[in-house]
């Protein structure tokens, strides 16, 4: 998911399920859910820190963390964000699959829009056609890219009408997909799958989710308070949602905070009940507070390198100069220092494994994550005469938070001993930064991945080289028809397919298609009245759901 992140894609029935397990958030250390609500708890709202601008909320378009986290807390999907090993009920509340796996039937509450309107399988049918019509323009298209004649109605070529899905009644929803896909039902739960309601949509038009009015909702809360450019907005209780009454909290307030000090003293001052951390001295000033909590992601963030823009960064010497330059030991624990740790490959670690073996580790490649100037320096004049310049002049975009801005002017600072290199940082608000890695308008951009599931597609999707989460444009044939086999020819041969990946993800990281940093960690500050909260490591991270705030 893009913003601090990028978002998506599977699940392979023996992998181990760390990674996909979600956390029962509690101060004190116990889950706490609705009916355990407090008699003593008094306050209706939680006031909570994000470190990014809301970009959208049409769910067809999202892809950046702060627009897909909001969203996914005020409107549902088929099914809902994972916890252990299976999916929370979502709209629907229960559903089938075929003996040959390629049709999925799910059977849908009798549930309303926060205008009053009926929740039906049509509005699934229209949310699906409408994220894979080509103008509609979602980035996120491809994860339908199983579904029956989606790559002729996502390229124009076939109506709408014709995608594999239907609603043979009201209250029932059907897909087709071209073949099996067994983590299907774990991609119903991201937005791109989210329900549209096309009479709002309809008359709308180009203003659909460019505001909080803007938008109907179906989850648990509705979006207040948004004008499309604002920095703070509000989650608020939805009435018609089918489990409202389980749902504890009145409002959870957002408050974008990019400096550091600043959130602190709001922490303190008890302006916020939720801080997420910037910086290793904040970190170790709490290390031994029962109000910190070190969460384990699965982000993976890197450097994009624009080989559309820089026609230098094609040739691989001076990509792999670049990633040698690099100290990512020195970078995490003297830079970040809050937790983050070095990536191993393009994949993070403990996202996914098979048969006890970890995937960043099987696809390794030492190269893609070792510090070595004398090397980068050697390579990099190698390549600069090979593409017969003297020089490069190069700009770094990355977001304009305080972490952000500190990696930022490392990178810089390793980057400029090469001979020849100048980098200039480019700090940004995250909408902005997010719309010019989508308008391809950037040289080098500091960005990260969030995989939504625990399945190395899910991440190694994204350097192939028709997806449009590739900003790089960086092309592999040999990578492409890898996943391709993985995807396709050895989609239920768990064993040919993993194989397939683990030499995908090697040859992504030893030809460079990214410059590997660190899989981010999330230190988070939490007052001790806060419980119920849930905290996923893949996909939306937070879930207010059953969220609430005791009597201190």
């Amino acid at each position: 998911m893009l913003g601090d992140y990028i978002m998506k894609k599977t699940f392979l029935s023996v992998m181990a399920l760390t990674a996909l397990s979600s956390l029962g958030l509690v101060a004190c250390g116990n889950q706490a859910n609705g009916s355990n609500l407090s008699n003593g708890a008094k306050s209706k709202t939680l006031n909570w820190m994000e470190k990014g601008n809301l970009r959208t909320l049409d769910p067809s378009t999202i892809v950046e963390s702060t627009s897909a986290e909001t969203l996914a807390n005020a409107d549902q999907g088929l099914l809902a964000n994972p916890k252990s090993n299976e999916l929370d009920s979502g709209v629907a509340k229960s559903y089938k699959v075929s003996k040959d796996g390629k049709t999925y039937t799910f059977n849908l509450r009798h549930e309303k829009w926060s205008n009053g309107d009926p929740v039906t399988a049509k509005d699934f049918v229209y949310g699906f056609q409408r994220s894979v019509n080509p103008k509609t323009a979602s980035q996120d298209s491809y994860i339908l890219d199983h579904v029956a004649n989606y790559s002729n109605v996502s390229k124009g070529k076939a109506p709408v009408s014709t995608l594999g899905v239907s609603a043979p009644n009201d209250y029932t929803f059907v897909v087709h997909l071209s073949k099996p896909q067994t983590y299907f039902k774990y991609l119903t739960a991201g937005s791109v799958m989210y329900p549209q309601n096309e009479k709002v949509v309809t008359k709308l038009g180009k203003s659909y989710g460019t505001t909080s009015q803007n938008q109907v909702y179906n989850g648990p809360y509705t979006i207040q308070g948004w004008n499309g450019t604002n920095d703070s907005w509000s989650l608020k209780k939805n009435p018609n949602y089918w489990n409202a009454k389980n749902v504890n909290l009145n409002q959870v307030k957002f408050h974008v905070v990019k400096d550091g000090q600043t959130g602190m003293n709001e922490y303190q001052t008890g302006m916020l009940d939720q801080l997420s951390l910037n910086s290793k001295q904040q970190v170790e000033n709490y290390n031994h507070s029962s109000e910190l909590h070190k969460f384990n992601t699965a982000n993976s963030d890197y450097v994009e390198l624009n080989q559309q823009k820089v026609s230098a960064f094609k040739n691989v010497k001076l990509r792999q100069a670049l990633s040698y330059a690099i100290d990512r030991n020195q970078l995490v624990n003297n830079v970040l220092g809050d937790g983050s740790k070095p990536l191993n490959s393009f994949v993070a670690n403990n996202l996914a494994k098979y048969k006890g073996k970890d995937f960043a580790n099987e696809a390794k490649v030492n190269s893609s994550s070792q510090y070595d100037m004398n090397k980068a320096k050697e390579l990099w004049k190698q390549g600069l005469k090979e593409v017969g310049k003297n020089g490069l002049d190069l700009k770094l975009t990355s977001d304009d938070s305080d972490t952000a801005k500190s990696v930022s002017e490392y990178m810089q600072s390793q980057w400029t001993k090469l001979p020849g290199l100048k980098v200039t940082n480019v700090s940004l608000p995250s909408q902005q930064r997010v719309s010019r890695l989508l308008s391809q308008n950037f040289d080098m951009c500091l960005t990260g991945w969030n995989p939504g599931i625990p399945d190395p597609s899910a991440t190694l999707d994204t350097r192939e080289s028709t997806n449009s989460m590739n900003f790089s444009k960086w092309k592999n044939t040999k990578f492409d028809a890898l996943m391709n086999d993985a995807e396709n020819t050895h989609s239920n041969d768990e064993n040919k397919r993993w194989d397939d990946m683990v030499k995908a993800g090697k040859l992504a990281d030893k030809d460079v298609s990214a410059v590997n940093l660190y899989q981010n960690a999330r230190p988070t500050l939490l007052k001790t009245n806060v419980h119920g909260l849930r905290y996923n490591s893949t996909g939306d991270s937070w879930d207010f759901a059953k969220a609430y705030v005791s009597d201190k």
